[in-house]
Order: C-alpha cells, then structure tokens, then sequence
C-alpha cells in the first residue's frame, strides 16, 4: 500500500506539478471532442505505469493508453488483475490553475476494486483503501460522520451534464428537496474524500469511467458508505461504455433516501 503511494506522489512531482499553472503552449491538446489531454497527464501515466508494471506484472489500463486504444480497457473485464490510472484527474481544473486535481491508482482483481489510492498534490494529501481493512487519510483511519435524516438538511452533487433526458427532468423537477446541491468540483478525486468526510452527503454521477470511479467508490464504502448503481447494485468497475449511473452516499439510509427523492425509486 505504502509503495503505490510513494509511486504516485513522485510522478506526480516530477511530471505534473511543475507544469501546475506554467503549461507552455502546446502542452495542451484535444484527444476527443470535449475532451482536453496535458503533456502532464501523459508523462505522469508513463512513470506510473512502468513503476506499477515493476512492483506487480499485470496490464495497466490508464486513461490516455485508453485514449489511445479502447481495446485495453477490455482487460477489466478479461484479466485477472489490472491497474486502473488515473494521471491527472481533474484535467480541466489543472489546466486553468485551480487546485481541485488529483493523482489515482487501484488494483482491481475479477472485477471488483481491492485497493485503491488518491493523491491530491494541492494539498499534499493521500487517501487510500483496502477491501475489508478500511479508508485513510494521510495514515489515520476515516469513519464517516452520521449524515443528517432530514433531506433539507442533505447537500450533495449532481452531475447533469451526460443525464438522459428522462432522469434529467425528475432530477431536475425534485433536487428542491435537498438543503444544498452543486455541480461538484469536476475532479471525482476531490468529490469522493468530500463524501468520504463528511463534506458532503452525495453524489449522483452518470458517465462512470473505471479510473474516475474506482478509487472513490472504495474510499467511501470503506469509510462506511455506498457507491451503488441505480438499482442497488454495488459499483464495480466496468471498460466506457458498459454502464452508466452512480448514486453515492454517506450511508445506506442516505443513499435509500436519495434515490427514492431523485430518481422516484
């Protein structure tokens, strides 16, 4: 666990923090309509990649060698063991200087996320997981605080942008319900410590790439709360494309309460 930390906390100073607000112009591309890409995001999964490669021999699927070729996302489903990475998440927000980025890794084993690691280089803070064994931040072991039982009382994130126009309207039509709700902080590896703190109560995703969701999920389940899909079922990691939908939640009754506000369930 503590090897995978050092990994990502040094790539992360030698490929992307220098370039924190000095990206030279170039270093900034498009690898999809929308979809921005730094030199940053490409040397650091460089590094994290051959440095995971060397502590255990299983495929790595990163999210720009995805970029590259969809096909590796397969081995999700295919292999026994993979890396999910996560260079820069928060892309957007590196590029226009603000802080809200992070550095992510899991180990995924027949499907389902057994480690997972975020390292926020703004603040220098490293949150990890560990299926069974629990959730830290910086060494010390996270419990999530009890979430208020009045939703007026709630405050959340709802992510719209990717919402099929059914679920947009009944999010839409009943989000009043809640005490406080944003659009987040655009980096999942900012959003799920919020949830896993107590910062906040939930999150509704819709578009769940592996390496965005991974390292959260487990965060925050094994800090007590649920990372489930809409109909309940648990959150496992699964290539783009297979399935879309999250609610997360600080605790069984909140993410219950949640859905059946939201989504009518």
């Amino acid at each position: 666990m503590d090897k995978v930390a050092e990994i990502l906390a040094e790539a992360s100073a030698e490929a992307v923090e220098p370039r924190f607000r000095a990206l030279a112009a170039g270093e900034v591309m498009e690898k999809a309509p929308g979809e921005i890409v730094t030199v940053a995001d490409r040397e650091a999964e460089v590094i994290i990649t051959r440095r995971l490669r060397e502590l255990l021999p299983v495929p790595v699927v990163g999210e720009e060698a995805v970029a590259a070729d969809p096909e590796l996302a397969l081995a999700i489903r295919d292999e026994p063991a993979v890396w999910l990475v996560d260079p820069v998440d928060g892309t957007s927000n590196f590029v226009a200087g603000r802080p809200d980025y992070a550095v992510m890794c899991s180990l995924v084993r027949t499907g389902r996320t057994v480690a997972s690691w975020i390292w926020q280089p703004s603040t220098a803070t490293a949150y990890r997981a560990e299926l069974g064994a629990g959730a830290w931040r910086d060494g010390v072991r996270l419990t999530r605080p009890p979430a208020p039982a009045d939703p007026a009382e709630l405050s959340g994130i709802l992510k719209s942008r990717f919402l099929d126009p059914d679920h947009r309207r009944r999010l839409e039509a009943n989000r009043s319900a809640f005490g406080a709700t944003s659009p987040g902080r655009s980096a999942a590896g900012v959003e799920y410590p919020d949830v896993a703190e107590g910062r906040c109560d939930f999150i509704l995703y819709w578009r769940t790439l592996p390496w965005d969701h991974a390292p959260g999920s487990l965060l925050v389940t094994e800090a007590g709360g649920v990372s489930a899909r809409f109909d309940g079922t648990p959150y496992r990691p699964e290539a783009p494309g297979c399935e879309d939908g999250l609610l997360v939640a600080a605790d069984p009754h909140t993410w219950e309460l949640t859905r059946g506000i939201l989504l009518g369930a």
